[in-house]
């Protein structure tokens, strides 16, 4: 796992902080995860923060990676309300 920080912009739009470089492997506890972020460059990846504030990034063919999208959604949601 290596999450790179960067900086500078491109155009108009700026660049994110961190970017997913290297992927995760392994299966993450979704009760530790509060949060996520679609990544596509320079890999495809979903970018996960946990309770600590750690980011993990994994691959977002893995079946587990769309269920706790689904779950921090869901909490998001019935937090609003």
């Amino acid at each position: 796992l290596s999450v790179f920080p960067l900086l500078g912009s491109v155009g108009s739009r700026p660049m994110r902080k961190f970017s997913c470089v290297n992927l995760s492997t392994r299966r993450l506890n979704i009760q530790n995860l509060v949060s996520y972020e679609k990544q596509q460059n320079p890999v495809d990846a979903i970018m996960f923060i946990n309770t600590k504030g750690i980011k993990i990034c994994v691959s977002r063919d893995q079946k587990w990676v769309q269920t706790a999208m689904n779950k921090i959604d869901q909490k998001r949601t019935t937090k609003g309300k």
